[in-house]
């Protein structure tokens, strides 16, 4: 289990709580602490946490969690609600960074995260979380880049996949039909010359017959059957003429 799921099992599960994200910090000034709740000096990871209540009215919060050296337990410390969190400073919105800066009512805090696409996701999801639970004073966004402001981009990037893969079937799809549309336009004309072929037979066959009845019954016997056949072609030529 990697930390932010033992800190989201320890932490915030026991008080009903979900965690939304987190962000693995260190303080960009020093403070010295002289004495830990540990009962002295150390070492120690800090996590900015984003967590939500189960209950309803929901009420979103940032929680302040440490871990301190040698221990595989987590201890939450300070705790604001999402209501006093006035100002979230990215520092630079021109590149990826992993410093920024929280401000709340009563704190201030200047923070350097762990990587800058740490600091990104989470500063997605505060942001979407701010829009979602906070009907008014909602915390001041500066410096921060625009894949932020405009939402979770994340969410957006994965709408924007299936859209894409939508309009790329609907394009297929619709392709396919104009196939079938065409091979049906050539079936129907293929059909249609092969009825007017078998019409056409039937006439021919029908003024051959009977050139040749008239032709035994008007010339001579003697003639060979040769002779008959190219005089019922002539006769069928000029009279195939009559037939539109």
């Amino acid at each position: 289990m990697n930390a932010k799921s033992a800190i989201s099992k320890e932490i915030f599960a026991p008080h009903d709580e979900r965690m939304l994200g987190a962000v693995q910090v260190k303080r960009r000034t020093k403070k010295k602490i002289p004495f830990l709740a540990t009962g002295g000096q150390g070492e120690y990871l800090t996590y900015i946490c984003l967590s939500v209540t189960n209950k309803k009215p929901a009420q979103a919060s940032i929680t302040k969690v440490k871990q301190f050296e040698g221990s595989t337990s987590f201890v939450r410390r300070t705790q604001w609600m999402l209501e006093q969190l006035r100002q979230v400073n990215g520092i630079d919105p021109n590149r990826d960074s992993p410093e920024f800066d929280l401000l709340f009512e009563n704190a201030f805090d200047q923070w350097v995260a762990s990587t800058a696409s740490e600091k990104s996701t989470f500063f997605q999801v505060l942001h979407h979380t701010c829009q979602r639970y906070l009907t008014d004073k909602k915390p001041e966004f500066i410096n921060c880049q625009s894949k932020i402001m405009g939402g979770n981009s994340i969410l957006h990037s994965a709408a924007d996949s299936v859209t894409s893969a939508v309009q790329k079937a609907s394009q297929a799809l619709n392709e396919r039909g104009e196939r079938l549309g065409r091979a049906e336009e050539k079936t129907e004309e293929l059909k249609n010359s092969a009825q007017q072929f078998a019409e056409t037979a039937h006439k021919v066959r029908f003024v051959w017959d009977k050139a040749l009845s008239s032709l035994k019954s008007n010339i001579p016997l003697f003639l060979e059957e040769e002779a008959l056949e190219r005089i019922a072609v002539n006769y069928c030529l000029q009279t195939a003429c009559c037939f539109p």
